[in-house]
């Protein structure tokens, strides 16, 4: 495809295959293709979700933000909006 969307990196960490095979994913387009990719993890903590492997993670970061427009947000959760209260009475009620 002429654009490629990946959603939620790192919300479950790769095993090492897994990580290896992203990488081959992302290497293949690199250059040849778009993509867009989110995560609420910050680049330093990729070798973390990919295996543990900081080698794959680097090269893998090399080559996304090579061309890259990175778009980082701050702030509260959009689908928390609204539900502050509820959030902190489940606080509340977990410290018990």
């Amino acid at each position: 495809p002429e654009l490629l969307i990946i959603d939620e990196v790192g919300y479950i960490p790769f095993a090492h295959a897994a990580a290896n095979l992203f990488f081959q994913v992302v290497n293949r387009r690199y250059e040849t293709g778009s993509i867009i990719l989110t995560s609420n993890r910050a680049f330093s903590a990729w070798g973390e979700i990919f295996g543990g492997d900081v080698v794959v993670a680097a090269a893998m970061i090399d080559r996304l933000v090579h061309h890259a427009e990175v778009i980082s947000l701050a702030g509260s959760s959009y689908r928390l909006r609204g539900k502050e209260k509820l959030t902190t009475e489940t606080s509340l009620e977990q410290r018990g």
